[in-house]
C-alpha cells in the first residue's frame, strides 16, 4: 500500500522572519481529503563543542514557547545566503559562544519535527576550540549565558528538565556513546 498523500491545494497563511505557515489540502491513500498545517523553515545547525577538560559547551537561554530557561548546544538558523551549513556553524559558534575551531566534523542531519515542519537540522562537531579574536554580534533579543558542564552535571540537568530539546539530547548521547574527548 502506498502511503503517499497527493497535494490538492496550498494556502500560504503566514510569512515570518523564522518560519512560514502553509495549509495544504491533501488526498489520502483511501480517497478521503485531509488538511495539513505545515511550518516551513530554512534549516538550522547544532554544534557539539567538547573542551580539553571533557566538558560540553552549552548556552542557557529563555525559551518563550516553553516559558522557561533551557540549556542547549550552540545552534542557529541557516540564513538564505548560507548555502553550506558549515558556514552557519562557523558563524553561530562565534556569535553564541565566542569560539572558533581548527576543524569541523559533520555528524548527521535530521528533521526536527516532521509531523508538522520541514525544518532540517545539521549536527556538527567542532574540534580544537579556541576563543575568537573578533566576535560577531548576537541576534537582536538574544541573551545567553555560556556554560561548560561535565557528564555528571549534564545528567543532573537532564533530570531537572533544563536540558530538554532533541538536538541537545542527541548531541549529548553522541558525546557519551563515542566517549569523545578533545
Amino acid at each position: 500500500m502506498s502511503f503517499e498523500e497527493k497535494m490538492l491545494e496550498t494556502k500560504h497563511i503566514f510569512k515570518g522572519k523564522v518560519i512560514d505557515l502553509d495549509v495544504e489540502t491533501v488526498l489520502l491513500p483511501d480517497g478521503n481529503k485531509a488538511t495539513r498545517e505545515i511550518i516551513r523553515h530554512h534549516g538550522a545547525v547544532g554544534i557539539i563543542c567538547i573542551t580539553a577538560a571533557n566538558k560540553i559547551v552549552l548556552v542557557k537561554q529563555w525559551r518563550q514557547p516553553l516559558r522557561k530557561s533551557t540549556l542547549e548546544i550552540p545552534a542557529g538558523k541557516i540564513e538564505p545566503s548560507e548555502k553550506d551549513p558549515l558556514k552557519t556553524v562557523k558563524r553561530e559558534l562565534n556569535e553564541e559562544v565566542r569560539l572558533s575551531a581548527k576543524k569541523f566534523e559533520f555528524v548527521t542531519s535530521f528533521y526536527t519535527s516532521p509531523g508538522f515542519a520541514d525544518e532540517k537540522m545539521f549536527l556538527y562537531r567542532a574540534h580544537e576550540l579556541s576563543a575568537v579574536e573578533n566576535s560577531l554580534p548576537r541576534d537582536d533579543g538574544e541573551f545567553l549565558n555560556i556554560l561548560e558542564l561535565s557528564p555528571e552535571q549534564v545528567d543532573e540537568e537532564i533530570k531537572k528538565g533544563t536540558i530538554c530539546d532533541s538536538k541537545t539530547l542527541m548531541a549529548i548521547w553522541y558525546w557519551k556513546m563515542n566517549r569523545i574527548k578533545e
